[in-house]
């Protein structure tokens, strides 16, 4: 293959992979994140390593490095991506945990127990006789259910995922 056709190659997948960035990213603003946070967390997730630096992001997405600074603002508050000091240098990358979906739903699973709480709380001081308390009860007992089974499925994702990286593994 030729200079040329290497280029054109590379230029294709990089479209296909910007397409890819901006599809998902315009389906977790559509779920409520913040858009540039949504376009930053693609490309990170999109990224070989799952790291890259403010300048790369910038570059990548055509965005200033102050929406790079506020979209990581946000994604390093919520746990969806840490900060690395590149080593020997003060350039910092940005880093996708190891596993962060999993870590998200554990740390949702940690506001719905919260809210559960309130929520008991709210129902005995609405009184459980009014329709409102009666609301408030069953919206704990949603949660307390969304706690048990968010439970479970966590279980059998590692149960999975164990499972297919010992077949990885035992593949030549």
């Amino acid at each position: 293959m030729t200079t040329t056709e290497d280029t054109t190659g590379d230029t294709a997948r990089e479209d296909a992979v910007s397409r890819f960035v901006e599809r998902f990213a315009a389906e977790m603003t559509e779920a409520g994140m913040q858009r540039m946070a949504s376009r930053v967390f693609a490309a990170l997730l999109a990224s070989e390593t799952a790291s890259l630096t403010s300048a790369e992001l910038a570059e990548q997405l055509r965005i200033s490095p102050a929406a790079v600074s506020g979209a990581i603002r946000y994604l390093t508050q919520v746990g969806m991506v840490a900060r690395e000091r590149e080593p020997g240098t003060r350039r910092e990358r940005y880093v996708l945990h190891n596993e962060i979906w999993y870590e998200t739903f554990t740390r949702r699973d940690q506001v719905l127990l919260r809210w559960e709480k309130v929520l008991r709380d709210g129902s005995g001081t609405l009184g459980p006789d009014t329709a409102a308390g009666a609301r408030t009860a069953e919206t704990a007992d949603f949660f307390a259910f969304l706690q048990e089974e968010m439970i479970t499925m966590m279980d059998r994702w590692r149960e999975r995922k164990a499972t297919r990286a010992g077949g990885r593994e035992a593949q030549p």
